[in-house]
């Protein structure tokens, strides 16, 4: 990934809220050779055990999630507005139905040697898993979230994982 750079944490200038709540990201991660993602719109980015962290739900159905529970890393790839077609596309059907990543004509490649990310990203976080816990409807507050998000009380999974790079892409 000759066309990113690494920077700190500290110097990331976008805003969270509107990286992962407006633009969406891609998590995506390898099991056994092969590469999945998935878009998603909630998850986070701050602090936790004095780590800077990246923290994700995914859902029991997903397939993403096999290959974010077998590996020790995976990566959040965030992309300019350009491409929501695309994460909408990847967000809507199943690896395990088609090679929705050839479909998307995006471009796979390993910044760090070893966890997949994509070469259209405008920036990509690296993350190694911390800590990861299923979602139980007793933990909830509120019944009203309960009944909205979870009818089919298909409860999210949380992971907290480590920023390992933060990759942005250099301005030409």
């Amino acid at each position: 990934m000759n066309q990113f750079k690494e920077i700190k944490a500290e110097e990331l200038k976008e805003s969270p809220f509107h990286l992962i709540g407006k633009d969406w990201m891609l998590i995506t991660a390898k099991k056994d050779g092969k590469v999945n993602t998935m878009t998603a719109s909630w998850g986070g980015l701050g602090v936790m055990w004095n780590k800077n962290v990246a923290f994700v739900v995914i859902r029991p159905q997903r397939y993403t999630k096999e290959f974010v529970e077998f590996t020790d890393r995976f990566s959040l790839s965030f992309f300019d507005a350009a491409y929501k077609d695309k994460l909408s596309y990847l967000g809507s059907v199943s690896g395990r139905d088609e090679d929705k990543i050839t479909q998307s004509e995006l471009t796979v490649n390993y910044p760090d040697g070893e966890t997949p990310a994509f070469a259209e990203a405008k920036m990509v976080l690296i993350v190694k898993k911390l800590f990861n816990q299923d979602f139980k409807p007793e933990s909830f507050l509120k019944e009203e979230i309960l009944e909205k998000w979870y009818p089919d009380k298909d409860y999210h999974t949380l992971y907290i994982a480590e920023i390992e790079k933060i990759l942005m892409k250099e301005d030409k």
